[in-house]
């Protein structure tokens, strides 16, 4: 599926990933209309205002990645025995909360009012709240571990350094939020991405996860395992968070510290960051910044408010040499919008399709390698049936401008497009032949089909 993305993106994904699944494309193609990116589990979250940055400095929090090994049959032996589980429960004075539930044949997620009075009077009785209507750190932590769950995932790879290759198995961790007592699990598209095997361990027994959805432009993903009568996550609301506001972060760090909590505040809201992945393209997000201690691991995990409420899955951390204290989460309302359209359509819907591959020629070793004469972005496929081939444009089309904006670099097609809809006309100026040429072309929806 195409995306009007240039690829940019890094993914330094709390995802603790040895897995090497990663698909790399060395070939500095950008994918109009193609969501088919493969995150390559080392997110590095860097500029802001949506710009690529020259050193990246976050990453998805690295996959504290498992050694290679050969593969064994599944079973408790293989997996983590601790469970991670994260429970949400509601502030004081208010024991019932939200969590999601799914109905029907096509999976519809459905945020429902649910009671949290035994779990919340449990949570009480563990510690003493510091006043008001938060719960203490403590509290939290009782409340939410139970929904917080460690993954793991291993690859198939081969090597390349002999005409052979030889075949082994590597492995990955991160961590997921339970959403529903059936086992619906929330977690990080880069978590498992690429993963040929993909386990949750509940207390000392490990499921074996199908991926219900995955994507990679938002870095969310919805898995799903064979359980019944799990403790589900509480779901607030990211957009009532307040900078300076405690929060909770819980995970498995290095893979192997399942059940993990750190603490801290809300540094930042709405924080524009660039995840530049392995093969030089850009992922742009809008997360909340905390300075709760995030570890290769804690990818896919919970961040929650001190009403045990989740309002962020941890996807990001800062890897600038002397930095300290700069997470990232995604604001929960978006990756619970994102799942419900992962559960219901098994894609994203609403996004724009121009339906071009394009290149950035910015040297002259490129140029002459695509026999161009001069600099630019030049269209280098076009997909059949898309609203471009219909708008009739071509391979070796020089994109000059979009709507009347000048196009000069990757980013620009893509973020251009992305301001539309599906079905919005967009006005394309390109160089042929030695000739300016104005077309009108129709956009169309990503689908998996595209």
């Amino acid at each position: 599926m195409e995306k009007e993305n240039t690829w940019e993106y890094d993914y330094s994904s709390l995802y603790n990933n040895d897995s090497g699944n990663n698909s790399n494309n060395s070939s500095g193609y950008a994918n109009v209309g193609s969501s088919g990116n493969n995150a390559a589990n080392q997110y590095d979250a860097g500029g802001a205002g949506g710009q690529p940055p020259h050193s990246p400095d976050y990453r998805p929090v690295p996959d504290p990645g498992q050694p290679a090994r050969k593969r064994r049959r599944a079973g408790v032996g293989r997996v983590l025995r601790t469970v991670v589980s994260l429970l949400l429960a509601a502030a004081v004075g208010f024991a019932g909360g939200y969590v999601g539930s799914m109905v029907g044949d096509n999976h519809k997620l459905v945020i429902q009012a649910s009671d949290r009075a035994d779990q919340l009077s449990d949570a009480l009785a563990a510690s003493t709240s510091t006043g008001g209507d938060d719960l203490d750190t403590a509290q939290v932590a009782a409340l939410v571990t139970p929904s917080v769950v460690p993954i793991t995932t291993e690859a198939v790879v081969y090597s390349n350094w002999s005409w052979f290759g030889q075949r082994q198995i590597e492995s990955g961790a991160g961590s997921g939020v339970i959403i529903s007592d059936d086992g619906y699990i929330l977690t990080c598209a880069h978590v498992v991405e690429g993963a040929d095997d993909v386990t949750v361990t509940i207390g000392d027994t490990g499921y074996s996860a199908t991926v219900i959805g995955s994507d990679t432009a938002s870095d969310v993903a919805v898995l799903k395992i064979d359980a019944e009568g799990l403790t589900p996550a509480v779901v607030g609301d990211s957009n009532a968070l307040a900078v300076g506001e405690e929060v909770v972060a819980v995970g498995n760090p290095l893979g192997n510290l399942s059940g993990t909590v750190t603490n801290g505040i809300v540094s930042a809201l709405n924080r524009d960051v660039s995840i530049q992945n392995n093969d030089g393209s850009v992922l742009n997000l809008s997360l909340i910044q905390t300075n709760a201690s995030i570890s290769p691991g804690n990818s896919g995990g919970g961040l929650f408010n001190m009403a045990g409420e989740l309002v962020g899955i941890v996807n990001a951390k800062s890897d600038a040499s002397g930095a300290e204290g700069l997470g990232f989460a995604i604001p929960i309302n978006t990756a619970i919008d994102i799942a419900q359209d992962l559960l219901e359509n098994g894609y994203v819907s609403g996004r724009p399709y121009l339906g071009i591959t394009y290149v950035a020629v910015t040297d002259e070793a490129t140029a002459q390698q695509l026999g161009v004469g001069s600099y630019g972005i030049y269209i280098v496929e076009v997909n059949a049936g898309s609203g471009a081939a219909q708008a009739g444009l071509e391979p070796g089309d020089r994109i000059v401008s979009i709507d009347g904006a000048e196009v000069a670099a990757r980013d620009d097609v893509s973020a251009i497009v992305d301001q539309h809809a599906p079905g919005d006309t967009i006005s394309i100026t390109v160089a042929r032949d030695g000739q300016m040429l104005t077309v009108s072309a129709t956009l169309g929806e990503q689908t998996p089909n595209n």
